[in-house]
């Protein structure tokens, strides 16, 4: 039984809940793509399946991705296929970029990120979501994990200033996350079962989120960064 996709299709504020991470990083996007003002350029860098497209129909949205990371997916939509690590576009080419959980897919992140800052113009903004606590996923094409310090570090290392790295959720939200993966591991009759004493617990706990101010232990993190005028 695929519990992700079930979660998937449940109504918006229970979804919310459960793939809170998600939405999170969508509505990030969102914002994101509001705050661009029509017909700038924009570069998906590590689009996968373009899912952010949508939030770009008012710019010049350029999709790019090496195509690898999972077998099901379609890349048809793709503008160009191409390696992070040396962007076949001109420097100083778009306004923005968006490089969305897929700085732990390649093997050179300080390479991808200096190439990021490369095409964008002076003062271009890029919106960058990394994963802290997660699951293997996109195998073998999985390669790390971030910290807010090692972020910085990345950022600051290949050029980026006015950083901005902020947590999504924290200790509450992941054993949360974590119930709900549980419920993963369970064939179908158990999982039921289990979902009716595991779920109202996995519902309630992100209410204790106040009482972790340090979020430490947190899903991964939205971040912002410019590159100098």
């Amino acid at each position: 039984m695929n519990h992700g996709a079930m979660a998937r299709r449940l109504p918006g504020p229970l979804r919310r809940q459960i793939l809170h991470f998600e939405t999170a990083i969508d509505d990030a996007v969102r914002r994101f793509a509001m705050r661009l003002p029509p017909g700038c350029q924009v570069l998906d860098a590590g689009a996968g399946e373009c899912q952010y497209g949508c939030h770009f129909k008012a710019h010049r949205y350029v999709a790019l991705d090496l195509g690898i990371g999972d077998a099901g997916w379609n890349y048809g939509r793709l503008d160009m296929v191409a390696d992070l690590t040396a962007i076949p576009l001109a420097s100083s080419a778009f306004d923005a970029c968006l490089n969305v959980v897929t700085l732990e897919h390649v093997t050179d992140p300080a390479a991808v990120l200096a190439e990021i800052c490369r095409v964008l113009r002076p003062g271009g903004e890029m919106l960058l979501v990394v994963p802290h606590e997660w699951e293997v996923h996109q195998a073998p094409h999985d390669y790390f994990r971030y910290t807010c310090h090692g972020v910085r570090y990345l950022l600051e290392k290949c050029g980026f200033a006015s950083i901005s790295i902020q947590p999504v959720g924290g200790f509450f939200r992941l054993l949360s996350r974590r119930l709900w993966n549980f419920l993963e591991f369970l064939p179908a009759p158990l999982f039921l079962l289990a979902a009716i004493f595991v779920g109202p617990v996995a519902l309630l706990l992100p209410a204790l989120e106040p009482l972790d101010d340090a979020r430490n232990f947190t899903l991964g993190y939205i971040c912002s960064a410019r590159k100098p005028l």
